[in-house]
C-alpha cells in the first residue's frame, strides 16, 4: 500500500474534493494579501470596488474579498466527515452562484459592488460553481448509484 492509499483510505470522494476546494480556498485568500502576487497590493482596500488590487493582476480583490476565500477554507474541516464534506460542496456551489449573478448585475465601478468583481471574477465564480456543484453530484452519486438510474 502506498503513502497516497494509506491517506485516502476511508476516505469518500466527497471528503477528498472538499479537502481539495478547502485547501485551495484558504491558498487563494492567503496569496490575495502577499505584495506581487497581488497587483496594485498598495491599493488594496477593506471593501467596495475602489479597491484596485488584483490577484495575479486578473481577479479584483479587497480584505473582505480574500477573508472570503479564507472563510471557503472550511472546506478542510468540512471533509472529516462525509455529510459535512457534502454540505459544504452544495452549499459553496450554491453562494457561488448567487456570487456571479451578483457580479453580472452589479456594475463594476457602482457602489454596489461591495465585493469588488470583475469579468475574470465572474467567470471564475461560474467556473467554481459548476465545480462544486458537480463535485456534489459526483460524490452523491459515488455513495448512492442509484441516484442516477430511473426507478421502475
Amino acid at each position: 500500500m502506498t503513502r497516497d492509499d494509506y491517506r485516502n483510505r476511508g476516505k469518500t470522494l466527497a471528503q477528498r474534493l472538499a479537502f481539495l476546494f478547502g485547501v485551495a480556498f484558504l491558498l487563494v485568500g492567503i496569496l490575495g494579501f502577499i505584495p506581487g502576487i497581488t497587483v496594485n497590493w498598495d491599493d488594496l482596500k477593506f471593501a467596495g470596488e475602489e479597491s484596485d488590487a488584483e490577484l495575479l493582476g486578473l481577479f479584483q480583490v479587497s480584505v473582505l474579498h480574500n477573508v472570503a476565500h479564507l472563510l471557503f477554507g472550511v472546506g478542510i474541516l468540512a471533509a472529516r466527515r462525509y455529510g459535512s464534506a457534502l454540505q459544504y460542496l452544495l452549499g459553496a456551489g450554491a453562494l457561488y452562484v448567487v456570487l456571479f449573478v451578483y457580479g453580472l448585475i452589479a456594475s463594476e465601478k457602482g457602489s454596489e459592488n461591495f465585493i469588488p468583481t470583475n469579468n475574470g471574477d465572474d467567470v471564475l465564480h461560474a467556473v467554481l460553481a459548476l465545480a462544486l456543484l458537480g463535485s456534489w453530484a459526483a460524490a452523491r452519486k459515488e455513495e448512492d448509484p442509484d441516484l442516477g438510474r430511473a426507478r421502475a
